[in-house]
């Protein structure tokens, strides 16, 4: 097992809004290629968070991308995660 895969086990899971079937991106942009389409009612880990293009979502405007995967992004602004900053480490 890598240590992406232990990170993505250990890490706590989030719900991405129930209305939305979120665009996972292989980078922090809508420039970056879809990857997959998570379905309605997803949860995720967010192992790391970095800036990126800022969004407008149903949780507000942000540019935080959170990584779910790893080369797997989605907009910090489809997930709830109550708060308007950082939850987890800066992706490096």
């Amino acid at each position: 097992m890598t240590s992406t895969e232990v990170s993505t086990l250990a890490a706590k899971r989030y719900a991405v809004h129930p209305d939305y079937r979120v665009n996972v991106r292989s980078g922090p942009g809508t420039g970056y290629s879809v990857t997959r389409v998570l379905p309605y009612g997803a949860t995720v880990p967010i192992n790391c968070q970095r800036p990126g293009e800022w969004i407008a979502g149903p949780y507000g405007t942000t540019n935080l991308w959170d990584n779910i995967a790893n080369g797997e992004y989605i907009s910090d602004a489809y997930v709830y995660t109550g708060s308007s900053g950082y939850v987890a480490v800066r992706c490096s």
